[in-house]
């Protein structure tokens, strides 16, 4: 059974062996749907973050 994450931006989970997209924040790496959703988040995350 593969590791899952949520995407930050649309909630929908994520396999985190082979993510189609990831993104480092203050240390943390967040996974993501697709690139779209790592777009979004790249221009506020602070939007995102807990």
């Amino acid at each position: 059974m593969s590791k899952k994450a949520t995407d930050p931006v649309c909630g929908m989970e994520v396999d985190v062996e082979d993510p189609p997209a990831t993104y480092e924040y203050e240390g943390k790496t967040y996974y993501f749907c697709a690139p779209g959703c790592k777009k979004q988040f790249e221009e506020n995350p602070e939007e995102y973050v807990e």
